[in-house]
């Protein structure tokens, strides 16, 4: 029986997102280190979380963004029992957008 290796996180990839300067920067490193179906996946759940957070229903959010009630439901569940980081960011770039 082959035994399990636990994954340990490598953080080497989040110090490097903190030293991208630009919007510009971030999306061409995106594009240098993920797939389009990576990157396009993780576009979409970020929609979905923000329509979450706008209170949108699920039938809404499949029509604006495509994404299936299974990805809907695992982001919604990530909003309320993950880490709150998601929900904080949104929260800024709301704050951000009330200033402009």
């Amino acid at each position: 029986m082959a035994r399990r290796i636990p994954k340990e996180r490598s953080l080497d990839m989040y110090k490097a997102i903190l030293y991208l300067e630009s919007l510009e920067e971030c999306c061409d490193f995106f594009e240098d280190l993920c797939a389009v179906t990576e990157l396009r996946s993780m576009e979409q759940r970020f929609k979905v979380a923000a329509m979450l957070k706008q209170d949108k229903v699920y039938t809404e959010i499949m029509e604006k963004t495509n994404a299936s009630s299974a990805t809907i439901s695992r982001v919604n569940r990530m909003l309320n029992t993950g880490t709150g980081c998601l929900s904080r960011i949104l929260d800024r770039i709301e704050e951000d957008e009330k200033k402009e």
